[in-house]
């Protein structure tokens, strides 16, 4: 019997030493169906019938409370003052290019470092949709309808 009990002891403890080192809810269901067997094996049982239990006890416990405790842990992601900018209409302040790195954009009264979505040159003066932000930039895509104003010189001899 005290065999036994030292071997759910050390299965209670090698399993909560894996737990302490993935913080991943792995084998703390094991951790806890171990102790569960450790006390039953106290009223001298044989072998398989704590085998047995102790299988059943780790799918009841992870079936049971895995689902439960996630919802707890589970982190949502947290919307900034940035995110209300997703969808809004900005104007290009300096033209969009993905190749060199450039494009700046005015949206909502600030202005953003810019890149277009699919890759495209968007020249400054056309207006864009803010369709996500990664960091510090938002990826935009040209408006669909009247999305630059004419063609205007930047040179101002013409």
């Amino acid at each position: 019997m005290y065999g036994y009990l030292m071997l759910w002891a050390g299965v209670m403890i090698v399993t909560a030493l894996i737990e302490l080192a993935s913080v991943q809810l792995v084998s703390i269901w094991f951790s806890a169906a171990a102790l569960i067997t450790f006390v039953v094996t106290m009223f001298d049982i044989p072998l398989w019938a704590q085998l047995i239990i102790f299988v059943a006890a780790s799918l009841i416990l992870l079936i049971a409370t895995r689902p439960l405790v996630k919802k707890f842990l589970h982190q949502k992601a947290v919307a900034t003052n940035a995110d209300q900018n997703l969808g809004q209409v900005g104007v290009v302040v300096q033209t969009i290019d993905n190749l060199l790195g450039e494009g700046r954009v005015a949206v909502g009264g600030l202005d953003w470092s810019a890149r277009s979505a699919d890759g495209s040159v968007i020249e400054k003066g056309c207006e864009v949709v803010v369709q996500k932000i990664e960091g510090v930039k938002v990826i935009v895509r040209p408006k669909e309808e009247n999305p630059c104003p004419e063609a205007q010189s930047s040179d101002p001899a013409l």
